[in-house]
């Protein structure tokens, strides 16, 4: 069953939108732990998952599958960046 219409569109802004906070971080001095960079992460898509589910739409069931597809977009967006601070960290 296909995600309705609203939900997609709302899923590309929230990815958008995400995608200009990561292209946003500069990795400067004081640096902070892979682990904790993980975590910071990991409390973005969180949030950006909590700002998005009161305008997701339809049955529960719906709304769910939405916010799951969101979350495992927003993940897939956040490994090329730990990736980058990754190899930042060892360049150091």
């Amino acid at each position: 069953m296909a995600l309705l219409q609203a939900n997609k569109d709302l899923i590309s802004k929230g990815m958008k939108e995400f995608n200009v906070l990561l292209n946003q971080q500069v990795f400067t001095e004081p640096l902070v732990s892979e682990e904790a960079m993980v975590t910071v992460v990991n409390d973005w898509v969180d949030l950006y998952i909590n700002y998005y589910k009161p305008q997701v739409t339809g049955e529960q069931q719906e709304q769910d599958r939405t916010l799951q597809e969101l979350r495992q977009e927003l993940n897939n967006l956040s490994a090329p960046f730990l990736d980058k601070y990754r190899a930042f960290l060892k360049s150091q």
